[in-house]
């Protein structure tokens, strides 16, 4: 036994639908401003008695944008009414950028006066204050022992974390954090840095931070520094460093030399240099 495969029928629009052009026109006329519909560009068929038009938005905000409008009618009636009326995008419509959510949009800077931005349950840059092992370890931060070495961090326990907080930076938190502030311009790849005489790790206004970001950063607390008040890298650097020492230019007054020995002719008006006779100077003397 042979089967035929199946076939898909093209929906045909219902003729007394598909000539309800002018009606179709109609009602996109009574609900936008005169001269906004265009030509009529095409008849899809919605099923067995509904059809939508399609037309040109003259509407130049919404460029190659269509109206549609879905007409039908009933079973065994010739009386065909409008079903719907939207504007749609057509294939070279401009349309605007994916919706983002607020979160994702989000830059720094945008917090103002009286915003609020709450770190979420699930932020991977906080881990809770209790955690004591593995990379995220509280313990990471206090170093107590002999054999520390240059791995000790904060003497002083009150340097700790204080223990009002539910949750901390995250080894995530403070690679992220590292890395931000490493690449920015308080970092040691700016002009100013290269300019600087040293490095800020060796400034007496550099305050190392606390902890494991301390290794790296700190704050600089120079009034007159372009970063005061602000987290710099260890090797950064600026002008005002406080070692930098600035030699005084050496400058001395100059006299003046006076040549007594040496004379110009000069022409007067009237008299010229050249047809003056001057006995030498000598023969005064002889």
């Amino acid at each position: 036994m042979t089967v035929s495969p199946t076939r898909t029928r093209t929906k045909e629009p219902d003729q007394a639908c598909a000539e309800a052009v002018e009606l179709a026109r109609a009602a996109v006329a009574a609900m936008v401003e005169p001269g906004r519909v265009g030509e009529h560009l095409d008849v899809l068929a919605e099923g067995e008695r509904a059809v939508t038009h399609l037309f040109a938005c003259e509407d130049p905000a919404y460029a190659g944008w269509r109206w549609a409008v879905t007409v039908g009618r009933a079973p065994r009636s010739k009386l065909v009414t409008v079903s719907e009326t939207v504007l749609l995008p057509g294939p070279g419509a401009l349309l605007a950028p994916p919706w983002v959510p607020w979160q994702d949009r989000l830059r720094p800077g945008d917090l103002g006066v009286g915003d609020l931005l709450p770190a979420p349950p699930d932020d991977e840059r906080l881990v809770p204050l209790v955690t004591l092992e593995g990379d995220d370890a509280v313990t990471d931060w206090y170093y107590d022992g002999e054999d520390a070495g240059d791995e000790q961090g904060p003497a002083e326990p009150g340097e700790l974390p204080a223990p009002g907080r539910s949750r901390v930076l995250s080894a995530i938190g403070r690679e992220g954090a590292s890395a931000r502030w490493y690449s920015s311009e308080h970092g040691p790849r700016t002009p100013l840095a290269h300019a600087a005489p040293a490095h800020c790790v060796s400034c007496g206004f550099f305050v190392p931070l606390s902890g494991e970001l301390g290794r790296l950063f700190g704050a600089c607390a120079n009034a007159y520094a372009p970063d005061d008040g602000r987290v710099v890298s260890a090797d950064h650097g600026c002008g005002a460093h406080s070692e930098s020492v600035t030699w005084p230019a050496t400058s001395r007054a100059i006299s003046p030399v006076i040549d007594e020995f040496g004379y110009d002719m000069v022409d007067l008006p009237g008299v010229s240099v050249e047809e003056t006779v001057f006995e030498p100077l000598s023969r005064g003397a002889d």
